[in-house]
């Protein structure tokens, strides 16, 4: 090892191990894998469900995953808990979003379930007017983004009752007109990913996020706060940032995350990642 304590670090997906291109940098996947020779301990810690956890990711090796933003939390091959939006919530909530046109896709851990008009939507946002520039098809042909080709499309009945919980993309309603509709039954938060728009979201479960489960998930290890990390972009990583003893923000998050890290590191297309685990000895440069 190359310190005396073992640390367990929480790492963000989206904007923290990979980049708007779905894939995770050649220096975050060296880092991640010397970091656990080294005897420490790697959770992913995301606001996406384990079914947008591919094979790219997992592959790198990790110890858990805490998933739907705190929502769901499994290490090893034990599953700690799993907290599932009410059956009549989520009738609601697609009903709501189908009347108004709004893009969505629903989390479960076994699949996402993409809205009629989601995937045209997606392939707009991210290579362009596909139907009628070349360029464009020809990126989206030859660079498919492994998010698109995660999602079931054309499902006739959306109202599943194994859902973590539910993320839209920006739409003619703005972010605080969703947020209202559902005070209450949801947890409206901005989304983390860039593409999406900025008046995307997600809606979760009251009372859940990452610092909650990683608590959780620290007292079943036995494992101190002391020696926690955490490392990520979004504003649903800050409670994880306070929470743990060493809280890293990207150098591509957001102003407000920035203000609460103890530690700012590079972006994604800076080796970022990497910068951080070799600054706090996990791993030597």
């Amino acid at each position: 090892m190359t310190q005396e304590r073992r640390k367990i670090v929480f790492i963000d997906i989206d904007g923290t191990l990979v980049g708007d291109d779905g894939k995770v940098p050649e220096s975050a996947q060296i880092a991640c894998k010397k970091a656990r020779e080294n005897g420490h301990l790697l959770y992913l810690c995301t606001g996406r469900s384990k079914a947008e956890i591919y094979e790219e990711i997992w592959g790198i090796g990790f110890d858990g995953l805490i998933g739907a933003g705190g929502g769901y939390v499994e290490s090893g091959s034990e599953t700690l808990y799993h907290k599932k939006v009410k059956p009549e919530d989520v009738r609601q909530m697609v009903d709501f979003f189908d009347a108004q046109g709004v893009d969505f896709y629903l989390e479960s851990n076994s699949a996402l379930y993409g809205s009629r008009n989601l995937k045209a939507h997606l392939e707009r946002r991210i290579y362009g007017d596909v139907v009628n520039d070349p360029a464009a098809k020809e990126q989206m042909l030859l660079s498919p983004h492994p998010f698109i080709a995660g999602i079931t499309y054309g499902e006739t009945d959306m109202y599943k009752e194994d859902v973590n919980k539910v993320c839209f993309l920006e739409s003619s309603l703005s972010f605080g007109q969703i947020k209202r509709e559902f005070q209450g039954k949801f947890e409206a938060i901005q989304c983390t990913i860039p593409i999406f728009g900025e008046d995307s979201g997600e809606l979760m479960i009251p009372g859940i996020h990452k610092a909650v489960a990683i608590a959780d998930l620290l007292e079943h290890l036995k494992i101190s706060r002391q020696d926690s990390m955490a490392i990520g972009d979004g504003m649903n990583d800050a409670e994880m940032l306070e929470y743990c003893a060493i809280g890293i923000a990207m150098g591509n998050a957001k102003p407000a995350l920035k203000e609460l890290a103890n530690d700012i590191t590079g972006n994604v297309g800076e080796d970022g990642l990497y910068q951080s685990f070799v600054k706090y000895g996990l791993i030597s440069g």
